[in-house]
């Protein structure tokens, strides 16, 4: 697995490639992602950024953090009525969220990354990436209610 470092130079390589300024907010967002192992909400990276560039804007994040989707740098992570969640780590993996703390877990399975595109589908369109994600209770969770 890359360090951060090696990741973040990546990202500028990235960046370069699509045409895009490697600026001091694309890269401290970026690096917080990559820190964070919580997939943190928009709100979330901007508290962690703003520790190091107090006059960052929550509207700058939010920009930077569709940019990044944009270039393929992150991604986010589905779910459905709670904040979206962002996730740095572009390795091949899956995603639980526990619907009674909202906690998000990566996993890696690998025959979930060898998942077909169904021919139905194949034929009406291109698959640029295929997402795994599981619902359900974490053991957190299940450990406080039984207790």
């Amino acid at each position: 697995m890359k360090t951060i470092e090696e990741r973040l130079k990546d990202f500028e390589a990235l960046c370069r490639l699509k045409g895009l300024k490697v600026t001091p907010q694309r890269s401290g967002v970026f690096r917080v992602l990559l820190e964070s192992k919580e997939h943190p909400t928009a709100e979330e990276v901007y508290r962690q950024v703003r520790q190091q560039m107090p006059s960052i804007s929550l509207d700058t994040v939010n920009r930077t953090l569709n940019t990044l989707l944009q270039i393929g740098a992150a991604f986010l992570v589905e779910g459905t009525g709670q904040p979206k969640r962002y996730d740095g780590g572009l390795e091949d993996h899956q995603h639980f969220r526990c619907l009674r703390c909202g906690t998000i877990i990566d996993f890696q399975y690998e025959p979930f990354e060898k998942i077909e595109v169904p021919s139905c589908l194949a034929d009406q369109c291109t698959v640029l990436r295929k997402s795994v994600y599981l619902e359900g209770i974490c053991k957190r969770c299940l450990e406080k209610r039984n207790s």
